[in-house]
């Protein structure tokens, strides 16, 4: 679950207590309940996630910033500048030269992202409903990375013009993919509300 813009963002909403618990039909919020497994994470560096538990049905979060995604070894930026590049007509090889990163991890990116592109382009929607923003959809596009890339652009606008304040779009977008923008299945729609709600408080913190 992603929940927070940064390490000490996620230590204060766990102990002021607004972040809402992901399961569905839950209303429960999240208090703190230890840590997970120390990681390096690249563009981030060293990173040990806080975990929450859920006041009301009990489950256990690990809760990560919104500069990473689920399982994944670059920070979402870098994952973001990759899929920006695609979107502008870039070849994989050309992305990972620019990124510095290995060819077959940056196709990993681009052939997942283009494998869930309708969950993730759903889910970004049903945040931009959750959270009452004045959103207006990009132009549709048949290519799936630069649909996403479209999407996110135009969610990040519309927050930052309901809310105020900035942030990164990919980092806004780890929030409301809960840190699944890259899962095997995609993020889970059925999440999207608490994923929302916690952006919505959490919008402030900034870049």
């Amino acid at each position: 679950m992603t929940v927070g813009l940064g390490g000490s963002v996620v230590e204060d909403a766990l102990g002021a207590g607004p972040l809402l618990c992901p399961t569905v039909d839950c209303v429960g919020v999240l208090s703190p309940w230890g840590w997970a497994r120390e990681r390096v994470v690249r563009g981030v560096g060293r990173l040990r996630p806080r975990r929450g538990r859920c006041r009301g049905c009990r489950r256990t979060r690990v809760l990560l910033p919104a500069s990473v995604l689920l399982r994944r070894a670059d920070a979402v930026t870098v994952i973001g500048a990759a899929l920006l590049a695609k979107a502008g007509g870039a070849g994989h090889r050309r992305v990972a030269r620019q990124l510095g990163r290995p060819p077959s991890t940056v196709r990993g990116w681009l052939r997942r992202v283009t494998s869930v592109a309708v969950r993730v382009l759903a889910v970004l929607a049903a945040a931009a409903a959750e959270l009452g923003v004045e959103f207006v959809p990009p132009a549709p596009t048949a290519e799936p990375v630069a649909a996403v890339v479209e999407m996110v652009g135009a969610l990040a606008r519309a927050v930052a013009r309901r809310l105020g304040g900035s942030c990164s779009p990919w980092r806004l977008a780890a929030v409301v993919s809960g840190g699944r923008l890259l899962a095997p299945e995609g993020p889970d729609l059925r999440s999207a509300g608490a994923a929302g709600s916690n952006t919505n408080s959490l919008w402030a913190a900034g870049p």
